[in-house]
């Protein structure tokens, strides 16, 4: 599948900001190439997000990262109603989602749903992962499948 890389911003570039450290920065560098993977542990295979530097299954140190489809379903989902920032006070209402992967079990990536109303939300339902890039970062979201 071939990575959607758009403009287009869900929510305000001055909300948007990440803080990249040893183990999640090569999760936001796939990212900003139009990659979604997540790290699992060499050992038992068990995936693991957000990155980190032991696995909770095997307690090993090695890791490896694992280039996903970027086709998921929504596990949960909440509208987010009240601008606790006087950024979002013109976005709001807004979704917040929680997508899993089926090849990458155990992995729930919190994102936006950036196509559907409130009303066409629901548990279960199909979406795939797109990218919207601001002026310093790419974030992951998704949109119905």
């Amino acid at each position: 599948m071939a990575a959607t890389i758009s403009q287009e911003q869900y929510l305000p570039e001055s909300i948007v900001a990440t803080f990249p450290d040893q183990y999640t920065k090569e999760y936001w560098d796939r990212v900003s190439r139009g990659e979604l993977a997540f790290q699992r542990c060499a050992q038992c295979k068990t995936f693991r997000h957000p990155p980190g530097p032991m696995c909770p299954n095997c307690a090993s140190f090695e890791s490896e990262w694992h280039t996903v489809e970027g086709k998921g379903t929504i596990y949960s989902w909440e509208i987010v109603t009240l601008a606790l920032n006087d950024a979002l006070a013109d976005y709001v209402p807004f979704n917040i989602v929680l997508v899993e992967f089926p090849d990458a079990p155990g992995v729930r990536l919190v994102t936006n749903c950036i196509d559907s109303a409130k009303e066409d939300l629901s548990i279960g339902m199909p979406v795939e992962v797109v990218y919207q890039k601001y002026s310093k970062v790419t974030l992951p979201r998704v949109k119905k499948a």
